[in-house]
């Protein structure tokens, strides 16, 4: 049977298929326009999910983002919402910028003011410091006149402790001939004391100390540091390891340095790239209970303090600096000229190839 009155079957089209009539979504969300079928969807972001530096989430906390996907299919749009959870970036790391000079940490080595050696040292080690004293009688390394304990000879004892520090400071990744050329430029303007500098222009000690490594850096740090000897010491230098080490951008190399030298006070060995490079390589130290090599000049330091009597601590510094600045060099070392070359397992084995070697073994391999 019929229904006498049929009532009208619904259309399970889009309306929007037939009129042409695209259905406005932007009272719910504002969706952007996709040019083509295949793009991807597009995520957007809930304006009161997004993390307020101000807020919880921005210093370490978590929160949540509420993102909205358009999607077209055969001519229909469909929205989709996903939420997502993400942890936020710990607020010191975002503040953090590029590290320190010399930025590691210090730690005390037990008996590091003993004169007794407290480890077990090197065999022949003697032999091999008697070697390299004799190969250093010339003094022709640049250490030997242009080094920090150099600076300021002829200032008062006050003024000169200042001196040393400036150069120590501006001596981080720098030769001995810019630090030098940079300390003799700030003396002749006068700007050598910390009243001085602490007055002078930050624009005008970059350009005197140009081209030292991180010239800019080290140009603020200056009058940071001047600042700071001027209101807690009266223009001089702190006269304790911790004191000097609180400096900006001034490291155990530097500390070390300037308590010998400006208070003359040993407490500890100045190991900078030099000393840390030839002590390795002479197998002299090795990571706490390992035979690994040490990786940083501090390392370097507390293993050298365990076993090398404290006489030796101040002397070992311009003998091994210089030493690396002429025969033991970063890059190939000239092994050939070393008298104690016998005692070092490392002689002989970073020299590169002659340049006509290579060149041969490159052809080969193309042939």
């Amino acid at each position: 049977f019929r229904n006498p009155n049929p009532s009208p079957q619904k259309s399970l089209r889009h309306p929007s298929l037939s009129t042409g009539f695209e259905p406005d979504h932007s009272a719910a969300c504002p969706i952007p326009k996709q040019d083509h079928l295949s793009n991807p969807p597009v995520p957007m972001r809930n304006p009161a999910s997004e993390p307020n530096p101000g807020s919880e989430s921005s210093n370490g906390g978590s929160a949540s983002e509420l993102r909205v996907f358009v999607r077209k299919k055969r001519g229909r749009k469909t929205i989709e919402t996903q939420e997502t959870k993400y942890e936020a970036e710990p607020l010191d790391q975002k503040l953090r910028g590029p590290p320190e000079i010399e930025e590691f940490g210090y730690k005390q080595v037990n008996g590091s003011f003993q004169s007794i050696p407290t480890g077990e040292p090197p065999p022949n080690w003697e032999k091999v410091l008697e070697g390299i004293r004799k190969m250093r009688s010339t003094e022709d390394a640049p250490v030997d006149t242009m080094g920090c304990e150099k600076a300021g000879n002829s200032l008062p004892p006050k003024e000169r402790r200042f001196a040393v520090l400036v150069s120590s400071l501006l001596s981080s990744q720098t030769k001995d001939n810019v630090t030098h050329g940079a300390i003799q430029r700030l003396l002749q303007n006068g700007l050598l004391a910390a009243d001085t500098i602490d007055k002078a222009d930050e624009a005008t000690i970059k350009g005197l100390i140009y081209p030292v490594g991180f010239y800019t850096r080290k140009a603020a740090n200056m009058k940071k540091i001047a600042n700071i000897c001027l209101m807690k010491y009266d223009g001089d230098i702190p006269s304790s390891l911790e004191e000097l080490l609180l400096l900006p951008g001034i490291g155990p190399k530097m500390a070390h340095l300037v308590m010998n030298v400006g208070w003359n006070n040993v407490q500890g060995i100045c190991v900078d790239t030099h000393v840390h490079r030839i002590c390795n390589r002479l197998g002299w130290v090795s990571k706490s209970c390992t035979k690994q090599k040490t990786s940083t000049p501090e390392e370097t330091r507390e293993a050298l303090q365990l076993w090398l009597p404290k006489e030796e601590w101040v002397p070992i510094n311009p003998l091994l600096v210089g030493f690396g600045q002429t025969v033991c060099t970063p890059l190939r070392p000239n092994c050939g000229m070393c008298s104690v070359s016998d005692f070092c397992p490392s002689a002989f084995r970073e020299i590169s190839r002659s340049p006509s070697k290579s060149k041969r073994s490159s052809l080969s391999k193309k042939l």
